[in-house]
């Protein structure tokens, strides 16, 4: 399957199809398409052409499809389908997490219609279980589908099972050994089985160093063990260890895809969940509240300024670098904070405290500071400022780079520690903290000068 584009002519070309109801040749160019492309292609069309293509499609590519679509769409593209063609079509060909997810978007009602259509009891049962966990826990990030075998059995037995067990499972990671009440003991090396003599039994040859999660874990944990120990799948196990669901990879990609996105957007300085084509009103909404911030720190930093003003008047030479303090402040002060955040996130703070994480901070800071003061004082000498002003701009410039290094670090360690998204420290509010804070330290230190040398 070739790597596919979407370009406008292609949309066009497949719109005039539909209009003319050319089932044949839209049926050949859905053939050719990944469920991802089709879901790309979704929105660009509107509700009746994307029926149309729908009901082309065959069962298991529409419910791969249904899965790629980005929510909104997906809601309000279900919300045109009966319950039955939903529990038929999409959910009995989904696994039980993905099933869940999209189950979980509509209102309790229509959640009981839907799955009151379900044939497989069980089905619809591993279902409700995991509409009841967290979404962002472990729980809510499980499939129920797996393999798992007992340790008291033979060979035979144990491969007679996995044969049946293999029919629901899309992909087989892992096969974990569970006693006779299901609690996990390990997992089962293909390969060593297949060599081992008949009557051998599983608990003789499985492995029991097997690295599982709780129900209750965050996606973020789940994340980081993962990523840490290289894991295609983890197992997930209830408060006394029974074995309940297992977590692949791909959905973790999906939930490290998603951090990543709130992290950017909060660091923009966009609350919420929102992307380019929803509508003004929500995206004005998400945009505003930080706004609202950079306003206010901007008028406190207007009367900070203002407190200088008699400085001002009879030093005017002293507003020339002012830019220059405030853009170095809101600059170092992302970049230490960006740092600590990406540390906390990927949970590679290891042993380091907060306080040996600030002096590093403080210490990277201070070897900035000097280059850059150095720099600032050798270009005011150069071109023949006042000492007073070529003192002033490198003993801010020395200063500002510290405060904010440090404050830039402090702040994401502070938001962790009393659990609130650290990403918040990488946006406006740093920024507009350290240019205000930056522009006391510029005339103040500029007065002090002034007031020895002139």
């Amino acid at each position: 399957m070739a790597n596919f584009e979407l370009t406008r002519e292609f949309v066009d070309e497949l719109k005039l199809l539909i209009e003319n109801q050319d089932n044949e040749s839209v049926s050949r160019i859905l053939e050719e398409l990944h469920p991802a492309d089709i879901a790309e292609l979704y929105e660009e069309l509107n509700i009746d052409e994307a029926k149309y293509i729908y009901f082309l499609l065959d069962d298991d590519k529409a419910a791969d499809m249904i899965i790629e679509l980005d929510e909104n769409d997906r809601l309000k593209f279900l919300k045109a389908l009966p319950s039955e063609v939903i529990a038929r079509r999409f959910i009995d060909k989904m696994d039980s997490d993905d099933a869940a997810d999209v189950i979980s978007e509509f209102d309790t009602e229509r959640q009981q219609e839907v799955l009151s259509y379900i044939e497989d009891v069980n089905v619809a049962g591993d279902i409700v279980d995991l509409l009841n966990y967290d979404e962002d826990s472990a729980g809510g990030l499980m499939a129920k589908e797996l393999i798992k075998v007992k340790e008291n059995w033979s060979i035979p037995t144990c491969l007679r099972s996995m044969r049946q067990q293999a029919v629901n499972v899309d992909e087989v990671y892992y096969v974990y050994v569970v006693d006779n009440n299901g609690v996990l003991k390990g997992t089962l090396s293909l390969k060593k089985m297949l060599l081992s003599p008949v009557d051998k039994h599983v608990k003789d040859i499985y492995y029991s160093d097997v690295i599982s999660v709780g129900v209750d874990a965050t996606s973020e944990e789940v994340s980081n063990i993962m990523t840490k120990y290289d894991l295609v799948a983890l197992p997930v196990v209830d408060p006394v260890g029974r074995l309940v669901g297992r977590i692949t990879v791909d959905d973790v990609m999906d939930v490290m895809r998603e951090e990543a996105e709130k992290d950017y957007a909060l660091a923009s300085g966009i609350t919420g969940d929102v992307e380019s084509s929803d509508s003004v009103w929500l995206l004005t909404r998400a945009r505003v509240p930080w706004l609202l911030i950079g306003l206010l720190g901007g008028l406190f930093g207007s009367r900070v300024v203002g407190s200088f003003e008699g400085v001002l008047d009879i030093y005017p030479q002293l507003a020339f670098f002012m830019p220059l303090i405030a853009a170095m402040g809101g600059n170092v002060g992302i970049q230490s904070s960006a740092i600590v955040v990406q540390s906390i996130a990927a949970g590679t703070m290891g042993l380091d405290s907060p306080f040996r994480r600030l002096f590093k901070e403080f210490s990277v800071a201070f070897l900035n500071a000097t280059v850059l003061s150095v720099l600032a004082f050798a270009y005011n000498y150069l071109i023949g400022s006042p000492d007073a002003l070529t003192l002033t701009v490198s003993g801010a410039m020395f200063s500002v780079v510290i405060f904010a290094s440090v404050f830039g670090a402090l702040v994401p360690l502070l938001l962790n520690r009393i659990k609130i998204d650290p990403a918040v420290a990488t946006g406006p509010f740093v920024t507009t903290l350290n240019d205000i804070i930056g522009m006391g330290i510029y005339l103040t230190i500029g007065t002090f000068f002034y007031q020895i040398l002139v």
